[in-house]
């Protein structure tokens, strides 16, 4: 769609005036080729970093490394009881693999030469591996620390024992008891979840990593980066947001009103449709399995009546079903609520799992054929044209709500304070 090339110019003539595509929100745009999308319910992080099933003694090794790097320096303990105690654990979560990365110096392309990760050779991937088997070790940790820190809890040592799902709820939840030992149908619910959470393709918060990963920088700012676009509402906060619609729907019998709301666009229809569904989410239907199992022992969930009256209503409604708005797999907050889970850590259950496929994109791209190439997306400018200067004597306000600055009220500043003197009073209360 670009000018053609000339003689010994770059291939990415970045000057020339070619044709660009406008594609909102990466709609048709297929940004890079990727081998990473079959996720296997017995060895997905393996699968998914390495590309092929891993052998007995290689899965052994696998997660020998991932759980020996569970433990995390007694700084990073303290960082997160920085936090204030009502702090949103997906903040405590972000800012503390943005933190990790200030540990481990060998790991940033910034100090050691941009090549460290992208050569190819048996120190390069033993070095890329390293860090990979560090950041899967440290996430249940470091989730953990951010749920108990809210608690006001001391901290748990990761066991070493438990399976990487096991090891997490016992960090979460061990007060001191004796052999303590998770629920293993609560575990294998977790491990579940976690499996079809892994890896969705380029996502927002996959395609940020790669963004990010794209000017060379170290693995822990780049899964930080991820962390925080999965932190919005259209993307990890998806599960929790299904929560609160349910709530806000109550009974079975307020579905209707409730469905006819999202007709006149006055309500938001969380947990139907997806970007690349057009059909049922597979894994939905895993969820349901899952859900029931869970049910059994902890009792069902007040909201799974309206969840299902929600369910079986939409797939009846003609409105729906033309527009092709069949459930996702955000409904698994049902199951996270039934374990007791609190609703603001949901993003923190997606965004652990979803490590993993963070770095199998991250770890593709390092080793891409050609190198890595920096993502500079161009733009189609349709602002003004060019303008002359007008001196500042000579300038009139600019109306309008979204080129005029607001007033903002500061918190500080209360009566007593406006009717005070000072220095520069009128600043003060803009």
């Amino acid at each position: 769609m670009a000018a053609s090339r000339a003689p010994g110019e770059r291939e990415e003539n970045e000057t020339e005036k070619g044709l660009r595509v406008s594609d909102k929100g990466y709609l048709n745009t297929a940004v890079m080729r990727s081998t990473i999308t079959f996720i296997d319910g017995d060895a997905g992080a393996y699968l998914l970093l390495y590309g092929a099933l891993p052998s007995a003694d290689q899965l052994t090794q696998f997660q020998n490394e991932v759980m020996h790097h569970g433990t995390v320096h007694a700084d990073a303990e303290h960082f997160c009881r920085s936090f204030r105690y009502d702090a949103h654990p997906m903040a405590i979560l972000t800012s503390a693999f943005a933190y990790l990365g200030s540990y481990y110096s060998e790991a940033n392309p910034s100090l050691q030469g941009q090549n460290i990760y992208t050569r190819g050779d048996k120190a390069s991937l033993a070095l890329m591996d390293k860090q990979i088997y560090r950041l899967l070790g440290k996430a249940t940790t470091l989730a953990a620390m951010a749920y108990r820190v809210r608690q006001g809890r001391d901290f748990v040592t990761p066991p070493t024992n438990l399976s990487y799902t096991g090891s997490f709820l016992y960090q979460m939840d061990h007060l001191g008891e004796e052999n303590y030992v998770p629920n293993p149908v609560l575990e294998k619910a977790l491990d579940t979840l976690f499996l079809l959470h892994a890896d969705h393709e380029l996502n927002a918060s996959s395609t940020t990593v790669l963004q990010t990963g794209s000017s060379l920088v170290d693995p822990y700012s780049a899964i930080a980066a991820g962390c925080a676009s999965l932190y919005g509402p259209l993307h990890g906060g998806a599960n929790e947001a299904v929560i609160r619609m349910l709530i806000s729907i109550g009974k079975p019998d307020n579905v209707p009103a409730f469905l006819e709301d999202v007709k006149q666009r006055r309500k938001v229809l969380s947990g139907f449709g997806h970007r690349v569904y057009k059909t049922s989410d597979p894994r939905s239907f895993i969820v349901r399995k899952t859900a029931d199992e869970v049910f059994k022992i902890t009792g069902k969930d007040e909201l799974l009546e309206t969840a299902m009256a929600l369910h079986a209503a939409a797939m009846k409604d003609e409105y729906f079903i033309k527009r092709k708005l069949a459930p996702n797999v955000d409904f698994c907050g049902l199951i996270y609520r039934a374990m007791g889970f609190p609703l603001d850590f949901f993003p923190v259950l997606f965004a652990v799992p979803r490590v993993v496929g963070w770095l199998a994109h991250w770890r593709q791209m390092m080793l891409q054929e050609g190198g890595v190439k920096i993502w500079r997306p161009r733009q189609i400018y349709v602002g003004e044209g060019k303008r002359d200067y007008v001196p500042l004597s000579q300038r009139t306000p600019v109306e309008g709500l979204k080129v005029t600055p607001s007033k903002v009220i500061h918190s500080g500043i209360t009566k007593r304070t406006n009717l005070a003197s000072f220095k520069g009073k009128v600043a003060a209360k803009l």
